[in-house]
């Protein structure tokens, strides 16, 4: 019951933050506004953690510190920010199409730096994915490409990031991981924020009450719920499962935009993102060996071997592809 509410939370909470994102972009600079979503939510998310006794159980240090800073300038900073940027340019509902394609250069990387070969079926999604992508891009004038480089450059940090959050040195506890990325996150957003001059753009009459709504709901939902369900996902369910959500964010985005801000969605678009969607699937079964039979006497010593020999390798190399980013 647990894992499903978590689940169902990143299904439909993230895919409805990249709307959230396009509404607060309209009247608040994004870096700032994230760095205010991101300080408010871990400031909370903190003091809660302290109200239960998880600081003072866990007492973090400089070492989950750094863990924090670097897991949470990974997918809050370089992709949570690059997608707050990208939306400036790019649809809500495009940007989580976009963002679908991200396990094709997962499968990319896994056989560059790991050796990974790729199956008939994996490659097919490789081709299928890259045609999806043209169709989103190449032909067709509603997509910015500056801002699609910078969509898929996001999404790998959040896949990278989400690779090490499984080694890292965070604390055990969720709550107290999460606001501790958030707080490291938003000290990071507020420098790059300033850097880029937007406090000369922050004027508070100017601000619309739905950017304000905006905001309040990516701290509330996106932010201290759903980032902490996702924290705990990480932890308690498998890198397939998790995975799924890949199929849902983009469906619920481009109906959100849809239907709330009348994004357009054409039939190249939705022909677009079933083609990047379908490409996914192929990888992603491509890449799972059916599950081995329960072995008998005579073949457990070797049984036993073969699945020492899995572990070590899982240890010494975690597979990027492994974790499909499609959520801001």
């Amino acid at each position: 019951m647990k894992l499903a509410a978590a689940l169902g939370i990143v299904y439909v909470v993230w895919g409805s933050t990249y709307l959230a994102i396009a509404v607060a972009d309209r009247t608040l600079p994004p870096f700032l506004m994230l760095s205010v979503r991101f300080l408010v939510a871990g400031a909370l998310l903190y003091w809660w953690s302290s109200r239960r006794g998880e600081v003072a159980a866990e007492r973090p240090g400089p070492r989950q510190w750094r863990a924090a800073a670097i897991v949470g300038g990974l997918l809050l900073v370089v992709d949570t920010g690059g997608v707050a940027w990208a939306e400036l340019r790019v649809s809500s509902g495009m940007t989580a199409l976009i963002l679908s394609s991200v396990p094709l250069f997962m499968a990319v990387l896994d056989r560059a730096c790991f050796g990974v070969r790729l199956p008939l079926g994996g490659v097919a999604g490789l081709v299928i994915g890259l045609v999806g992508v043209g169709l989103l891009v190449g032909a067709s004038g509603h997509v910015d490409a500056l801002g699609v480089a910078v969509l898929l450059g996001a999404s790998f940090a959040w896949a990278a990031g989400s690779t090490y959050a499984r080694v890292a040195a965070l604390p055990r506890r969720p709550f107290l991981a999460a606001s501790m990325q958030m707080l490291c996150a938003g000290a990071m957003l507020a420098v790059v924020g300033i850097g880029r001059g937007e406090l000369g753009h922050v004027h508070l009459s100017a601000v619309s009450h739905a950017s304000l709504a905006a905001v309040l709901f990516l701290i509330v939902f996106g932010s201290l719920i759903a980032f902490t369900a996702y924290g705990w996902l990480l932890k308690n369910a498998s890198t397939r499962l998790l995975s799924t959500y890949a199929y849902v964010n983009p469906a619920v985005a481009v109906l959100l935009g849809w239907a709330f801000v009348g994004e357009h969605v054409g039939g190249r678009e939705i022909a677009a993102g079933l083609v990047i969607l379908s490409s996914v699937g192929l990888l992603a079964f491509a890449r799972h060996p059916r599950e081995q039979p329960e072995p008998t006497a005579e073949s457990l010593p070797f049984h036993i071997r073969e699945q020492e020999a899995r572990t070590a390798e899982f240890r010494s190399a975690p597979r990027l592809s492994e974790l499909y980013r499609v959520a801001a």
